[in-house]
């Protein structure tokens, strides 16, 4: 069996806006959630840890781990012309992708699809080179929710379904290659 946790990054300094893409740091209250991440697991023999190259996740990886690899296909949407915007600004500018964010491309950015093609893309390498072991994948919500929302087959119009809190952290296994969800959504504050 391989067991993999998924964990969102903690708070980022910035909130309310789209910031996909967008490079943000953790915030104080980020940094702590992340190190109760920590002693959450630290009784698991994580055997590798994973991460976006994104610096919220970087720095929630570095909290979790002294090692870790980034993969830059476990980085968050593309949100192209609307990151930056407040979502109050998306609303105005492009109702029509603000009423369905699972259906569109994002000017200058990409689809879910193009997004759950290259999160699949890397999960399946990752469990192919640590099979039968525990890992730890640390990345975002949309990567989460691709990821939960394949195992369990719930369809993209379904996906913002799943929560997925800051320095969330999920619990997935595969074994001969079928997935299973364990745990979701574990959150050390309240939401």
């Amino acid at each position: 069996m391989t067991r993999i946790w998924l964990i969102r990054h903690g708070e980022p300094v910035r909130k309310n806006i789209c910031y996909g893409s967008f490079d943000i740091a953790l915030s104080d209250a980020g940094r702590e959630q992340m190190a109760r991440v920590g002693e959450f697991l630290k009784t698991e023999s994580i055997s590798a840890v994973y991460t976006s190259p994104l610096s919220r996740a970087l720095e929630s990886a570095r909290i979790l781990a002294p090692e870790f690899t980034v993969i830059p296909d476990l980085g968050e949407m593309d949100f192209g012309e609307l990151e930056g915007l407040t979502y109050d600004e998306i609303a105005v500018r492009y109702p029509d992708i603000y009423r369905d964010w699972t259906q569109v491309r994002f000017p200058g950015g990409e689809s879910l699809a193009d997004m759950r093609d290259r999160v699949l893309r890397a999960f399946e390498a990752i469990c192919r080179d640590r099979e039968d072991q525990t890992i730890a994948i640390v990345s975002h919500g949309g990567v989460n929710r691709i990821l939960i929302a394949w195992a369990l087959r719930i369809p993209d119009n379904c996906i913002f379904r799943l929560a997925q809190d800051y320095a969330a952290v999920n619990l997935l296994t595969l074994t001969d290659g079928l997935p299973c969800v364990r745990s979701t959504n574990v959150n050390f504050f309240p939401v």
